[in-house]
Order: C-alpha cells, then structure tokens, then sequence
C-alpha cells in the first residue's frame, strides 16, 4: 500500500533550457553501491504534438525526450489515428520506434473509424520505457456523476535492473474540482491494491493549494514540492508563458528524490518535467513480458 512516512515540420528543434532545477545535498551520502539504481522520469502533455507555435511536429517532441535522458516517461494526450489534426499517425509507436523504447498506449477514447477496415480512432495515454514493461492495463475513471471528457489511470509493471516498479499515468478532468476529486479517490484505490514500489505521474490539472492534489500528496510524495519547487510552472494556460504547476510525479515512500527540472520548450502547450529518482534493490518472483512493447 502507499503512504507517505509517489505534418511533422521541417522547423528546427527549439532550444530545451532547464528552467527550475534543484538537487539534494543529502543523497550522495546514502549512496550504497549495487544497492541502488538512478533513473530519470518525465511527465508530459504533448497535446497531439502541436506547439505553442501552432506546428504540429512529432519528430520535435521525440528530440525533446530524448535530450532529456529520460528512461520513463508519461506522455498525455497522444493521438493514435485519431484525425487529421495529427495526420492519423499512431503517434505512441511513432515516438517508441524513434526513441528505441518499450511503450504501452492507453486509449481513453475509442472511436469507430471514419471507414470500414481503417484502424480505430483512439486517444489518451502512453508509457515509454527504457526497461521492459512486464504488464500493462488501464483502468477507466468514472464519468457519470459530471460526464466529461473520459479519463484514464494508466498501469505499468516495469523491470528496472530487476526492481519490478508500477508506474502509473493519468490526466484529469480540466474543468471540475469535484470531478477531479472522484478521480482522485479512484486512483488512490487502484494504487492502494499493489505492493511495492510506486510512481505516478500526469496532467491532473490542478495547482498544489488545490483540495483534490492536497488528499494525493497525503499519501505520495510529490517530487517538486519537497525539492522547493512549486513555482515551477508548467502550463501556459491561456498565457503566453507558464502560469502555473499542474503537472506531477509523484512517488512512494520507498523513492529517494535526488532532482527536478522542468524543460523550456514550445513543443506543445505544457512544459515536460523530469526528475532523478533513486529505487533501492529489492527480489521479486520472476515475471512475463505481455505488454505491447517495441523492443530495441
């Protein structure tokens, strides 16, 4: 259980500047060699790959992760042959075939296609791992109480140097703190069933003072604020620069948080996060692969 005591343009690359970036004096002391494996995360909201200048370019955002370093990432509103908007490109496959990644798509909405025996039209959620993804499901967030548009929690099981961790993805509702709520509830009794090692990350919409993010950052911890972090916006909102912070990792307790940063570019209308985080080494049963991964 978790507590806390978790089309494509010919225009150049823009330039990716960290923006916010901090480190803890304390991690390089607790250090314990093979004992402990670094891995970066990123979170970010691509928004069917079109930049606050109004290009869309999945190959931009592919060179964004990939400068980064990033070895998981949690990408939200990714079109899989979803409309022209994105040229229906499969775009989780697009960018794990070019970063040389796992994935898992989660699809949140799932249309017909626009002709018989084209693929379906689906949108939502991906995963992108470094390290092989061993299992993979996504549960269906609630949506009757104040019908929205339909969210998703996104699962992975993930083998990092035998460190078997669950990594999660969400985004959620942008337009009501009580539908954010619910959805927050829902996450914390999913996660709450599995044992071990915990991250999650999204788009929840919502800015650290808020009811909703307060009850899940009760029980993870959330990476930016215990590194000083909380006017490290991410979102542009309706601005022409970043307003506010409403994009997370979080993690369990069991996560030594050694840095964050948020990434400066116009890729898409947020900013990617990263942090480095520290898993320690722990044994687990052996386990199958069954995720609909791209292997290197």
């Amino acid at each position: 259980m978790l507590k806390k005591s978790v089309l494509v343009s010919s225009v150049l690359l823009m330039s990716m500047v960290p923006m916010f970036s901090i480190s803890s004096e304390s991690y390089a002391a607790e250090l314990k060699k093979g004992k402990e494996t670094t891995i970066k995360v990123m979170e970010y909201n691509i928004h069917h790959a079109e930049g606050m200048d109004d290009i869309l370019d999945l190959n931009r955002i592919g060179d964004v992760i990939k400068s980064s370093g990033a070895d998981i990432i949690g990408l939200q509103e990714v079109d899989n042959h979803f409309s022209s908007r994105s040229n229906f490109e499969d775009q989780a496959k697009w960018l794990a075939n070019y970063l040389g990644m796992h994935y898992q798509f989660a699809a949140n909405l799932d249309n017909d296609p626009l002709n018989a025996g084209e693929p379906r039209r689906q949108y939502g959620t991906v995963i992108l791992s470094k390290y092989p993804i061993l299992s993979s499901e996504n549960h269906l967030l609630d949506n009757t109480q104040y019908p929205s548009e339909q969210r998703g929690l996104a699962k992975t099981v993930i083998n990092v140097k035998g460190n078997h961790i669950n990594f999660y993805n969400t985004h959620l509702d942008n337009k009501r703190s009580e539908q954010r709520d619910i959805q927050v509830n829902e996450i914390l009794s999913i996660v709450n069933q599995d044992e071990g090692t915990s991250i999650l990350v999204g788009d929840l919409n919502a800015t650290p003072d808020s009811p909703e993010i307060i009850k899940m950052s009760a029980q993870y911890h959330d990476t930016f604020a215990e590194l000083g972090l909380n006017d490290a916006y991410t979102s542009y909102y309706y601005s022409d620069k970043p307003n506010r912070r409403i994009d997370y990792i979080y993690t369990s307790d069991d996560v030594k948080i050694k840095a964050g940063t948020v990434i400066d570019t116009v890729a898409a209308d947020h900013l990617p996060i990263t942090a480095e985080l520290v898993l320690s080494k722990k044994d687990h049963p052996a386990q199958g692969d069954n995720g609909h991964n791209h292997q290197k």
